[in-house]
């Protein structure tokens, strides 16, 4: 009856992982496209559209998992899941997104979104040397992210001729708009079903749950900008791929880090001192140097950058 069981529970698993993924394929497909449908009816660039509302919302898991595990007694999950998202957003999502398509962007075009990305870095790099993150920390991140949004909307607003004509295309940016946020909510979706089925699926094999919860369950949190940013790549808009990631980090800290704190002054393990600050750190200055000089991330150095990641993982499994 047990072999039965398991057996079933592993069926279930095997389902809803083919189910998670195909909602993450279909949802990274409506969400770029129609991101790009909205950028172009509502006179904004791709890369702000891409920076704030995408960002925003493929954040929205580390967001709610931050929240919950503060209130629930568990703060270094909420400052372990901003800082491993923020490396899993360089390392694994830009880095495969080069290696389908290299990615070519403008690096003036990105320079103060990219100086507010170290500059959040800095204030959470501040904020674990000394231990914790008060509300009023958490207050001051979230004033933060909203002048941020406002310099994105008219730094990124772009020129467009008054007339009628115009006036009702703007008006046709809703349907594309809705189809926005369906693709959004439809990457959450997946992600959720894709890990809840790794999960069941782990333990039906008897995989320990201190394994499970260090790979998938981290790793699911990532998964919509990975889907997100690898549809974007198969169809060649880099420039949606960096502001979604730049648009990532700064919103795990100013808005996940944030709003965590806000619901309750966030503890912070000086474990994260030795080893997680420093390559959180050296990921965002190699992020922040690719995009401010060179210009290009190419297959190599994304295959490099992914080889980094493994090495993270591997450190994180068997030396820490």
């Amino acid at each position: 009856m047990h072999e039965f069981e398991t057996y079933q529970l592993t069926v279930i698993a095997v389902g809803a992982i083919a189910f998670g993924v195909y909602l993450l394929v279909k949802g990274g497909d409506w969400t770029v496209d129609n991101a790009i449908l909205v950028a172009e009816k509502a006179g904004l660039s791709k890369f702000f559209i891409a920076a704030t509302i995408v960002a925003f919302g493929t954040s929205a898991p580390e967001l709610f998992t931050s929240i919950n595990a503060n209130l629930s007694g568990y703060p270094g999950i909420s400052v372990g899941n901003v800082i491993g998202s923020n490396i899993a957003n360089v390392l694994l999502v830009v880095a495969v997104s080069a290696m389908i398509a290299p990615l070519v962007f403008d690096h003036k075009a990105a320079r103060v979104d990219t100086l507010v990305m170290v500059g959040a870095t800095v204030a959470m790099v501040v904020a674990i040397l000394s231990g914790l993150l008060p509300r009023w920390g958490g207050f001051l991140m979230v004033v933060a992210i909203v002048l941020y949004i406002v310099y994105q909307y008219k730094a990124h607003k772009l020129d467009v001729p008054e007339s009628g004509e115009d006036y009702s295309e703007g008006e046709s940016a809703t349907a594309p708009g809705l189809m926005l946020v369906l693709g959004i909510g439809t990457l959450l979706v997946g992600s959720e079903i894709l890990v809840q089925g790794a999960v069941a699926g782990g333990v039906a094999l008897g995989v320990p749950e201190a394994v499970i919860g260090m790979t998938m369950i981290a790793f699911g949190t990532s998964l919509p900008e990975l889907t997100a940013c690898v549809a974007a790549a198969r169809k060649n808009h880099s420039d949606l791929i960096i502001g979604g990631i730049v648009g990532s980090n700064i919103f795990n800290i100013l808005s996940v880090m944030a709003f965590s704190a806000i619901a309750k002054p966030l503890l912070i393990d000086s474990r994260f001192i030795s080893f997680d600050m420093p390559v959180v750190v050296a990921v965002t200055m190699l992020f922040a140097f690719l995009l401010l000089f060179v210009g290009k991330i190419g297959r190599v150095t994304g295959a490099a950058m992914a080889v980094g990641y493994l090495l993270f993982l591997g450190i994180q499994f068997f030396v820490i």
